[in-house]
């Protein structure tokens, strides 16, 4: 019971002393928490196009990778580009597929504060243009009064098809379809239009049933140079002669087209830790080599219509960080959090730790010594001004310093010092005994 007391009172006199520290690291405690990310949502929303378009698949397979790491991504499909940004902008998605040039260069100033960040170009999307007829066509100056499908409303194709055309002087009017996909290419085949801008890639199932349909051609762009340099968005690419079928030698000659890149958007408020998951499964997806792009070509920043993530370009120079290389998900964010609080242990609680014992040592003895002061001025008045009248005041203050030392709490460790103060009260009694022996 006495060692439980003892350990009390050690406790009381190590808070007495040390309050302060506790204070000032809580006082960083505090100030740290401010700077803690949120955990991650476990649940997004991303924003793709056509049910039956590569957005969507695309989609569906981050889906599935982020499912791994406890990640919900929800799918939402949309007419496009432009309906994507729109729902990016209002919150209702947090990610979404934007192909490039539907935000143009003139918009970049407004876009700055838009609170749209890009994670960068996860595909190239090129441009086809189909027609029927048998001369073959690489301008598309040659399209002018045709029936052109060029894509519905709000979707990334429709802008581009309008900005190459009016590029070429085609004016919009009746004659330019809003038709896109598989109904595009049907309304081809039965020749009820002339030509049809198709993006989407090589493998797409409208982009095979074209290339393969009798009577129906793919404009190889003569000018894919000029239109790189005034679009900078597009990439000039060539499909390869017999790249599709070696066997049967298809195409037959090498094809030149255009294409802009498909981009990963993203709100900047993400969590930056989503953000790189994210980047990571687009490495995953996007990262082999296809017809048109080499492995490892993406994800990149490519296409400029929108400021780079931050987080993006710490992946993109980095890869992922050194928590989520080794750690699972959750608990690299974790980690991550936990990192920002121990800042208060590491630059304040351990250095004040350091110099704690010595003022906790300062503050037991310093009760101790207080008993000495007034012991060494009662010894000095008995050696140089001995009072005989005074000798019951003498016996006094001695008696209430032997009392004052008795009653003194300290550590156990310290226990010497009060023993050590009561026997030199017996000292100077003794001296107090020759002197009035000597009167």
């Amino acid at each position: 019971m006495a060692k439980i007391k003892a350990g009390l009172l050690s406790l009381r006199d190590l808070f007495a002393t040390a309050w302060w520290i506790f204070l000032i690291v809580g006082i960083g405690f505090v100030v740290a928490y401010q700077f803690v990310q949120p955990a991650p949502p476990s649940r997004i929303v991303i924003t793709t196009g056509g049910g039956s378009g590569a957005y969507y698949q695309f989609a569906q397979r981050y889906a599935a990778i982020l499912a791994r790491d406890g990640i919900t991504l929800e799918v939402k499909t949309s007419a496009g580009s432009l309906e994507n940004i729109e729902r990016l902008q209002k919150d209702e998605a947090q990610i979404g597929f934007v192909q490039g040039g539907v935000i143009t260069p003139q918009d970049d100033a407004e876009d700055e504060d838009s609170g749209l960040r890009s994670l960068g170009s996860v595909f190239y999307e090129p441009v086809w243009v189909f027609y029927r007829g048998d001369k073959p066509l690489t301008r598309l100056t040659e399209l002018r009064g045709k029936r052109i499908a060029i894509g519905q409303e709000g979707s990334g194709v429709r802008q581009l098809a309008q900005q190459l055309l009016a590029a070429n002087e085609i004016p919009a009017g009746e004659r330019l379809v809003p038709l896109a996909g598989l109904a595009a290419a049907e309304e081809l085949q039965q020749g009820r239009i002339d030509a049809a801008f198709i993006i989407a890639a090589e493998k797409a199932p409208v982009v095979q049933v074209l290339l393969r349909s009798p009577g129906i051609k793919v404009m190889s762009f003569a000018q894919a140079g000029a239109y790189q340099r005034r679009f900078p968005f597009l990439t000039k690419l060539t499909f390869p002669h017999g790249v599709a079928d070696l066997v049967r030698d298809f195409p037959p000659e090498d094809i030149k087209v255009l294409a802009p890149t498909a981009n990963l958007i993203v709100r900047d408020d993400l969590h930056p830790a989503l953000q790189s998951l994210l980047l990571q499964a687009a490495s995953e997806v996007h990262g082999k080599s296809g017809f048109f792009q080499d492995a490892g070509e993406f994800p990149a920043y490519k296409d400029q219509m929108l400021p780079l993530s931050p987080d993006a370009a710490r992946y993109y120079k980095s890869g992922p960080s050194f928590l989520q290389r080794y750690l699972p998900f959750w608990l690299a964010v974790l980690v991550d959090r936990l990192i920002v609080l121990l800042v208060p242990i590491v630059a304040l609680l351990i250095p004040l730790l350091r110099i704690a014992p010595a003022i906790y040592t300062w503050r037991v003895r310093s009760k101790v010594f207080r008993c000495y002061g007034e012991l060494k001025f009662l010894e000095e008045d008995l050696k140089h001004h001995f009072d005989a009248a005074k000798l019951a005041e003498y016996r006094s203050r001695l008696d209430t310093l032997d009392d004052e030392a008795s009653q003194l709490h300290v550590p156990l460790g310290f226990t010497d010092l009060v023993y050590t103060l009561r026997e030199h009260v017996n000292l100077v009694r003794h001296i107090l005994d020759k002197r009035e022996l000597q009167a």
